[in-house]
């Protein structure tokens, strides 16, 4: 009985001495899980704040830039900034609201000479586009809100029923929802270089692939985050793995020869050109990548009618076929779409013809006076 006693008692033992090591398996496979997970939080966190673009800096706001400009007050309570050129409102024969364009803001306005705005009786006001400038940001922007901010601005200054329009490459696309949401209120309207939307539904697969692959390399990868993953935009254009949107970045590749000659007539952007993102590149720079080329609300091809059946006003696009920015081909097209639209193509012309010599009075005289 002593030797089975011994017996089962080594047995017990080497039986409990087993059961530590199926619990030790069972903890560290517990731990192991534990610790993953809170890597993959952690991870999440990590990544979720990466995407995250900084609070806009407000202008008038304790840590924020100071307000030195003149603003109105919309009815969201939002700011906007403006500035007026010409003759007065009151001595005015044509008033005219001009649109910036992308990285740009209301100092930034079309040359109007003093000699044109007194012998024609131009009257034109500039504004800070939502985020830009000294004018507060849109969290809510659309193709749809800029052009309700311009009515409400033409309203707080008295310009009347009507008012004609002018947008310059980003800020044509803002013209473009100016002739879809308040065609009742323009007399005429003036898109220089708009940016086209790759996406909208009227391009032909084909013809829309060529010339987004015209791109560079950067931009189309930069343009394809801002429509399939907008929340993603601040990340990519502030990361240093890939290089961001050659806009953003100010790379000289994407400006063609007449583009590099104008450079002396564009001296005065440089002197003010902290203000332009003062609040913030994400509701200035990267809110406008999202806006200009998401998924919108309506097509220009399709979705907008001639606003002036009765010749009582006219609409005209004016591009250079030297853009490197602004494919010529997607123009073209825009405007076959749009037999009422007046289009002028400009031989040898960048992006920047607005600012060439002259230019600008031709602009204007066709719009106005119905030149060619």
């Amino acid at each position: 009985m002593a030797g089975v006693s011994r017996k089962i008692s080594a047995a017990a033992a080497r039986s409990h001495t087993r059961k530590p090591k199926q619990n030790s398996l069972e903890v560290s496979s517990g731990m192991f899980r534990k610790i993953s997970l809170v890597l993959l939080m952690g991870f999440m966190a990590w990544a979720y704040q990466t995407v995250q673009p900084p609070p806009p800096k407000i202008c008038g706001s304790p840590d924020g830039p100071s307000v030195t400009a003149s603003r109105v007050k919309l009815s969201d309570r939002r700011y906007l900034a403006y500035k007026e050129h010409g003759v007065s409102k009151d001595q005015a024969k044509y008033k005219i609201i001009y649109i910036h364009g992308f990285d740009s803001c209301r100092l930034d306005s079309m040359p109007l000479s003093q000699e044109l705005a007194k012998e024609l009786g131009i009257y034109m006001v500039s504004f800070d586009r939502a985020g830009y400038g000294e004018s507060d940001p849109n969290p809510k922007r659309t193709e749809k809100s800029t052009a309700l901010d311009i009515e409400q601005l033409a309203d707080h200054l008295g310009l009347g029923s009507k008012f004609y329009v002018i947008g310059f490459s980003m800020g044509g696309q803002a013209t473009w929802g100016c002739l879809k949401y308040i065609p009742y209120r323009l007399s005429g309207a003036a898109l220089l270089a708009p940016v086209v939307n790759y996406w909208w539904p009227a391009f032909p697969a084909n013809v829309s692939k060529e010339a987004y692959n015209e791109q560079l390399v950067q931009d189309q990868w930069a343009l394809r985050v801002a429509h399939y993953a907008p929340l993603l935009t601040y990340w990519w254009n502030t990361q240093k793995w890939f290089p961001p949107s050659s806009a953003v970045a100010h790379n000289p590749a994407i400006f063609s020869r007449q583009d590099k000659e104008l450079f002396p007539k564009l001296a005065e952007w440089v002197k003010h050109a902290a203000q332009i993102r003062q609040q913030g590149d994400f509701e200035s720079l990267h809110r406008d990548l999202m806006v200009g080329f998401g998924s919108w609300e309506f097509d220009p091809m399709s979705d907008i009618e001639n606003p002036f059946q009765n010749n009582e006003g006219s609409v005209h696009v004016w591009q250079g076929d030297e853009d490197l920015l602004v494919p010529a081909s997607l123009q073209r097209y825009v405007a076959g779409k749009l037999p009422w639209v007046h289009y002028h193509e400009l031989t040898g012309a960048g992006h920047m013809f607005p600012f060439g010599d002259g230019t600008s009075d031709a602009i204007l005289k066709a719009l106005l006076l119905g030149e060619k």
